[in-house]
């Protein structure tokens, strides 16, 4: 029985981790301490395991029926189900529920109803019913919602989504019992990411099958797409961050010079992971694991202070959920260290960006990766049919990829050499374009040999060859059996892009679909249908495919030439949300109707425009209350040195050129701060539109100018002036 060694380091006197299974949960190892990798996972969780154990037969089977089938629920089975759930809750210390969802943020609510009903006699009891296990109805009002909802009209419900597992999330002085839900309206449209993505995942699951059946492939039930997110994130002191107004207000430093050395020796990525890094990596491991979330990697990023962790493929709806779960385990576990988790775009200006690479395939519930080339893709007819789908969806509908990427975050980050451009191409490796070419030119197809990797020495073994290369620079790549998207952003929820990916990917199969079943039916074999489907398909939409470096000038050209958007910033991205287009697609498939999208792009613009008015705001107060005093105070002491030294006729030409600049620069900055000051107050045009505009075009450069003067000046004054912890501070301090 394989088994993992988790150990926690405490950075405080108190020591290491003492065991506590009290209520039945399970206990913090020892250190040293060996634990069952079987008996801790998803033990924080009502799983299918404990369903099967705790559930009557008829009830366990009608509740399967609704997780795997997508059968209404009934009211019995679930007060049959909230009875065992609330027992096995309590036994776990939970005294609250809360239905947990999504709202329109990019991050989760929640709240917590206790499970305390007084009785008649005076005392109370423990109670939750079925009804308090479907539907919530937590105050809609102070959620974004786009015009969708007035503030006066508070009523908004959630409803339990029995596809994702309830969960227990621990406090030190007991449990509450998370319950994965959607979030809508009175008027019962979608305020929340959830449900949008669920219901792409059904337009995913009707138009496959349609697909499968003209392949003749049977006992499917279910088709899904199966997502595994990569989190990057960054790892700095607390103390430092406490002493960031910028980190505490925006997430990412707004002042901050280059340190003489950061990522240029390329020695940080994959390099050993320090010991505090690691114990924290560890917990948040063992702490997942818990919580069913199927963790895999961990390793040190390509800028100092950045690491990754990544997942094993899980369900889209579940995967996004954990996703979630993640990122809040990252952030709540690192205070124990000493540390602070940053999972803003860019935290740290001239150094790597974070970002979460989704990636995503489609699946059977027979077990069948429709995106598996096999050994001779070329002659895959299945992979042939859903690899083209995917080319034909992401070349027709670049806009709606670019938009579920797109935040102001994001935009520091997009586009520069460290993360894909704004551009949208896919990258298929060398052999899968040399097929779809030779197809599209009705030309004889074949696979090459994948091979054997010599390494020169018969001490090494011979590695399997793969057909094709990886590119980094390209934001849409394919990479075995599934395609990577590495635009999305590291603080984003991947609800939404992976709802995008869903439907625009239903459509495609949709239309491909309907062209080789009336090609069929006008009396042409089924290869003969797909072939020609393929080649029109490629000679329309092949445009997308590019496998050279995304990063280079030449590529902004060609792009140019080839058609493709080039969509630079979140706002440019915006406005292509709620076209006509999009909205014939998102209500073809009932995933978002007319009004549910331009909430979206509403919410979108407003976020833009608050984030850059938090920044702009912040920016202003450090630089005047801050910085300025920084250098003031130097200059300060600058000129007694200099007066005195004058007084004893020595040369101070060099004193002096120091006093002139710091002079100089102290009243640049408050030139900038004064312009800054002027733009951020005017917030031009009536519309959010407008004076999200206005930020983009007028704030963010003043915000600019002030930063450039406030690095020149940490560069010269002395340390001990500095009160902002610098970047030489914080990226490499572990």
């Amino acid at each position: 029985m394989s088994s993992y060694s988790f150990q926690r380091y405490d950075v405080s006197a108190a020591g290491k981790w003492q065991a506590n299974g009290s209520n039945g949960s399970t206990s913090k190892p020892r250190s040293g301490a060996a634990v069952d990798i079987n008996e801790i996972f998803g033990s924080q969780t009502f799983s299918l395991e404990m369903m099967r154990e705790r559930l009557p037969k008829n009830v366990h089977q009608s509740l399967l029926a609704t997780i795997d089938l997508g059968q209404p629920i009934d009211s019995a089975v679930a007060d049959v189900v909230a009875i065992a759930m609330k027992e096995w809750a309590i036994e776990h210390g939970a005294t609250h529920f809360s239905h947990w969802f999504q709202p329109l943020t990019g991050s989760t609510a929640e709240k917590h109803d206790s499970f305390v009903t007084p009785n008649r006699g005076g005392g109370a009891i423990y109670n939750f019913s079925g009804k308090d296990l479907i539907q919530g109805e937590p105050d809609a009002s102070s959620f974004p919602s786009g015009g969708l909802r007035a503030t006066f009209e508070a009523r908004g419900y959630t409803a339990w989504d029995p596809t994702s597992p309830v969960f227990l999330v621990e406090n030190p002085n007991g449990a509450t019992l998370c319950i994965p839900t959607a979030f809508a309206s009175w008027t019962g449209e979608a305020l929340d990411h959830k449900t949008p993505l669920l219901r792409s995942i059904e337009a995913l699951n009707t138009q496959a099958r349609r697909a499968l059946e003209i392949f003749k492939i049977k006992d499917v039930n279910k088709v899904y797409s199966t997502v595994g997110a990569e989190q990057e994130y960054f790892l700095i002191d607390q103390e430092f961050f406490l002493r960031r107004p910028d980190l505490m207000a925006c997430g990412r430093t707004l002042f901050g010079a280059k340190p003489p050395r950061g990522q240029e020796l390329d020695d940080h990525y994959f390099g050993s992971i320090p010991d505090r890094v690691l114990a924290y990596m560890t917990e948040v491991e063992f702490e997942l694991y818990r919580l069913g979330v199927p963790v895999k990697t961990r390793h040190n990023e390509v800028a100092p202070g950045q690491y990754e962790v990544a997942p094993i493929f899980e369900h889209g709806n579940i995967a996004a959920d954990h996703q979630h779960q993640l990122m809040q385990t990252l952030r709540n576990t690192a205070g124990k260290y000493g540390l602070v988790c940053l999972m803003h775009e860019k935290p740290f200006a001239g150094v790597n960006g974070s970002g979460k690479h989704n990636n995503w395939s489609m699946c059977t519930d027979s077990g069948i990766n429709l995106l598996e080339p096999g050994d001779t893709p070329h002659a895959n007819m299945l992979f042939l049919f859903f690899c083209t789908a995917v080319i034909k969806a992401v070349d027709k509908h670049q806009d709606l990829l670019r938009v579920s990427v797109a935040s102001a975050g994001n935009d520091h980050r997009l586009g520069a050499n460290e993360a894909p451009p704004a551009i949208l191409s896919i990258f298929l490796g060398d052999e899968l374009a040399d097929i779809f070419d030779r197809i599209s030119k009705d030309q004889q197809t074949s696979s090459g040999e994948s091979g054997l990797l010599g390494l020169g020495t018969p001490v090494l073994p011979p590695l399997p060859l793969h057909s094709g290369d990886r590119n980094r620079t390209s934001p849409f790549a394919f990479t075995g059996n599934k395609f990577e998207f590495r635009a999305v952003g590291s603080d984003q929820t991947i609800s939404f892009v992976n709802a995008v990916l869903n439907t625009i990917a239903a459509e495609a199969i949709s239309e491909m679909a309907d062209q080789i079943s009336e090609s069929i039916a006008g009396g042409s074999s089924l290869e003969d249908a797909l072939h020609t489907a393929i080649k029109e398909t490629i000679k329309e939409h092949g445009r997308i495919i590019f496998n050279g470096d995304g990063y280079s000038d030449e590529w902004t050209a060609e792009a140019e030439r080839r058609g493709l958007l080039n969509l630079r910033t979140a706002l440019d991205a915006f406005e292509t949300l709620s076209s006509d287009k999009n909205k014939a697609l998102f209500s073809r498939f009932h995933v978002l109707n007319e009004r549910e999208l331009q909430a979206r792009e509403e919410i979108a613009l407003d976020q833009y425009y608050k984030t850059i008015c938090i920044e702009a705001d912040s920016t202003g107060s450090i630089a005047r209350r801050i910085v300025l005093p920084s250098a003031i105070r130097y200059l300060n002491d600058v000129a007694g040195a200099l007066d005195g030294i004058q007084r004893q006729n020595l040369a101070a030409d060099g004193l002096a050129a120091v006093m002139q600049d710091l002079s100089d620069l102290s009243n640049d900055l408050r030139k900038a701060c004064d312009a800054l000051k002027s733009v951020n107050f005017q917030h031009e045009g009536a519309s959010v539109r407008e004076k999200a505009y206005h930020m983009r075009d007028k704030v963010i450069p003043a915000m600019t100018r002030v930063r450039e003067v406030s690095d020149e000046l940490e560069r010269i004054v002395a340390a001990e002036y500095w009160q902002l912890p610098t970047y030489q501070e914080m990226l490499f301090i572990k």
